[in-house]
């Protein structure tokens, strides 16, 4: 999934977030973050840090006895990194080899059956892998961990006056490097010039090459901000939707926007306070969509999401990072929060996770994206998981 989120005060997922009973619950957002977690590193600086003193080795304990999507996530990073065309993204920093993260990955499997305790795969993980941390925004390792997820919806594969906001599939003049990266519209010519924006999309510059309709204009920019959605026709058949491609344009965050215009305050960027918000000023749609140039194309999908390596992804098991600085695929353990079910409070999330995806907003060493899932419940948590914390690859030794 490509998915597109910047934040104000970083306050990024929450302009993505889930559909239906979210709308409903009131939660206590956590405090604005201060950090510009979006901080580019200087030419030539390194992503991660290998570290060396044994009092900064995170300690993997607390993630040995949770082993939900464990072995399905590993199993997809496996055969990523297993197909010929990943080797051309490496080596990173010169030093973190394809051959390492390949190796890592199978000792990693052999290590979790042999460990019969916490104690035994902390042990065992310090003797068979280097341990790097991200550098993060400031240089002490502070990252950004924000949640996205895959939303289900109500749509029409015509339309009609009920369905009327259309996802549109990819244009046949949309022209991409051999890296999927929009380079601009081909025109009669031949000449190729930036693509259309939101607002030229929105007004009808593709008509023709609608994909399917929603119900609502919010729920349909919703799904150009997460990149795939599960969509419910009216005879109850399911109707996939994927990635595709997209404009080009970089993605700016409504709600960064909203606030700088004094329009909602911080605790207000939620989906609840969103959609309340439009529902009571619709008229602000037509101001505020727009100015998020960023549009994305569809595709009919038969799998559930695929990330960015073009594996499937597995809720709580793959983060989406920057893949300009880190390694694809990798093993990663992640220390920060996420949400309790209900929302109300945040709770340790402690978990190895694999390096399997990106998005348009997340490129820095300060920002990470953990999947959390489809549907409702996903997207309520993925609006409200929004904490600092540290994140650290596990690289098998020379």
């Amino acid at each position: 999934m490509k998915r597109f989120w910047r934040g104000a005060l970083i306050l990024t997922a929450v302009i993505a977030v889930g559909m239906g009973g979210c709308a409903k619950q009131k939660v206590t957002p956590p405090p604005p973050v201060a950090k510009n977690f979006y901080r580019e590193l200087p030419a030539g600086a390194a992503a991660l840090r290998k570290i060396t003193d044994p009092a900064r080795v995170p300690d993997f304990r607390p993630a040995w006895a949770d082993r939900a999507g464990l072995q399905e996530a590993l199993d997809e990073s496996i055969r990523y990194m297993a197909a010929p065309s990943s080797n051309k993204y490496y080596p990173v920093q010169g030093e973190i080899t394809h051959a390492r993260v390949s190796a890592g990955l199978g000792l990693f499997a052999e290590l979790l059956r042999a460990s019969a305790t916490p104690d035994e795969l902390q042990q065992r993980l310090l003797e068979s892998f280097d341990v790097y941390e991200s550098v993060g925004c400031d240089d002490q390792g502070s990252v950004l961990f924000t949640g996205y997820y895959t939303p289900i919806f109500n749509a029409s594969l015509t339309p009609t006056a009920e369905y009327k906001y259309p996802l549109y599939k990819r244009p046949t003049d949309l022209v991409s490097d051999g890296e999927g990266n929009t380079q601009g519209r081909r025109e009669a010519d031949g000449k190729v010039v930036p693509y259309y924006t939101r607002a030229e999309i929105d007004a009808g510059a593709l008509k023709g090459s609608e994909l399917v309709y929603l119900k609502d204009r919010f729920e349909a920019y919703v799904c150009t901000i997460q990149g795939s959605a599960r969509l419910r026709l009216p005879g109850g058949e399911w109707f996939k939707v994927g990635y595709a491609g997209n404009n080009g344009k970089e993605h700016t965050a409504i709600g960064k926007l909203m606030i700088q215009d004094g329009l909602i305050q911080p605790a207000q960027l939620s989906l609840s306070g969103l959609m309340s918000y439009f529902a009571s000023h619709p008229e602000q749609l037509d101001v505020y969509l727009p100015r998020n140039e960023r549009y994305v194309f569809f595709q009919k999908s038969d799998t559930d999401p695929l990330g960015s390596l073009g594996r499937p992804v597995t809720a709580y098991r793959s983060l989406a990072t920057d893949k300009s600085l880190f390694p694809r695929g990798a093993l990663v353990f992640v220390n920060t929060r996420i949400p309790t079910a209900d929302g109300a409070t945040q709770r340790p999330f402690q978990q190895f996770m694999f390096d399997q995806d990106a998005g348009g907003a997340i490129r820095a060493a300060g920002r990470a994206d953990i999947y959390l899932g489809i549907g409702d419940e996903a997207g309520r948590l993925a609006g409200w998981t929004l904490n600092e914390g540290k994140l650290y690859y596990l690289i098998a030794k020379e």
